[in-house]
């Protein structure tokens, strides 16, 4: 992820909506590829970037919900519709009129913005012209006096993936109910945006993996067909992890069937590829090419180990949680492979990456 600058100099961020020093509205633009400022024209405005170099400002209007929600931070071309390339996903929004709920959904699509940025950094198909199209939907259990009220199973949202819609219970943006089911469920992290990594994880095994390469998937994940899902989440949530679970997967979450082996291991592939990208963007590390997924690993290891060290002095959690063993890193190499043969023009992989995410 990069940094930005305003027009006046001063320093932009990702999730920015105004310029601190200079209080001009700022915003993504997709001509720009970049957040930047904007001057207001004639009911538009006049983007202040210039990625040409030769003075070329266009104008844009913003996002509606940007505009009318405080939800979004990005514009649209002249001649777009009234949502933006992300907010035009959305299927399903949060209610309204529920307390609590515009707060959830601002915490839901700048994690969902930063999921797009980095599919679009890759280079990996997902919008119109893709059978089936990525798609979101954000809905919550019943509140009762602002409280969440455990759900019959007729009520209940479950977060998942079906068909090319991603599914996120807004209860998972509330930070205090996301912190108790990551204690409930002995999970090392529980974030918005592992959610939807992992989620998109399950939309690139549909579009990717399957009916293409299972026959390499299964050497590696095994085999999705034997048991069925359904036979190994009951089995999973009965019996829990094997043994030794660690010396094959990222997670004992990831024991419960290929699938999800898979969803967890691609989720743990756009961690690395964000955070190390990042971190060259701010100096922490040297930017280069990286020859192979054993480099990227060594990158991130050697990040994670003095991120865990400062996040422990200030009493947090570890940065980096799993144990990234060889079986692992097998399956990191594959997922490399698909996402490199995927990608359009300009994307490629972490490994063959062009310009800062």
């Amino acid at each position: 992820m990069r940094l930005y600058s305003c027009a006046c100099g001063n320093r932009l961020y990702f999730d920015n909506t105004k310029c601190t020093q200079c209080g001009r509205d700022v915003g993504w633009c997709q001509g720009c590829a970049a957040i930047t400022a904007l001057e207001p024209e004639g009911g538009k405005f006049r983007c202040l970037g210039d990625p040409l170099g030769d003075g070329s400002r266009h104008l844009v209007t913003l996002c509606q919900n940007y505009a009318t929600e405080g939800v979004c931070n990005r514009t649209i071309p002249e001649g777009g519709g009234p949502f933006c390339d992300c907010c035009a996903l959305n299927e399903t929004v949060p209610d309204m009129s529920v307390d609590g709920n515009r707060e959830r959904w601002a915490r839901l699509e700048a994690a969902k913005r930063r999921l797009i940025y980095a599919l679009d950094r890759l280079g990996l198909p997902f919008g119109a012209g893709t059978e089936p199209p990525l798609s979101f939907a954000f809905m919550g259990d019943p509140l009762d006096d602002k409280l969440w009220r455990k759900a019959g199973e007729e009520e209940r949202v479950y977060t998942g993936h079906a068909d090319g819609l991603i599914t996120i219970n807004i209860q998972e943006a509330d930070p205090a109910e996301r912190e108790q089911i990551r204690v409930d469920m002995g999970e090392a992290h529980r974030t918005l945006i592992g959610h939807f990594r992992h989620e998109v994880g399950h939309y690139y095994w549909d579009l990717l993996v399957r009916g293409q390469c299972e026959t390499q998937f299964k050497a590696l994940f095994g085999d999705h067909e034997n048991p069925t899902y359904s036979e190994a989440l009951e089995r999973h949530y009965n019996e829990g992890a094997p043994a030794n679970w660690e010396e094959s997967y990222i997670s004992a979450y990831a024991t419960m069937h290929p699938w999800e082996d898979w969803a967890e291991t691609w989720a743990l592939y756009l961690d690395i590829a964000s955070v190390v990208d990042t971190a060259e963007e701010l100096g922490l590390v040297p930017r280069q090419q990286i020859p192979s997924v054993d480099e990227m690993l060594r990158r991130y290891r050697a990040l994670g180990l003095v991120l865990n060290e400062l996040n422990r002095e200030m009493g947090m959690l570890d940065f980096a949680t799993g144990v990234i063993n060889p079986a692992v890193a097998g399956k990191l190499e594959f997922i490399d492979l698909v996402v490199r043969r995927a990608a359009k023009p300009g994307g490629g992989g972490f490994l063959d990456k062009g310009p800062a995410m």
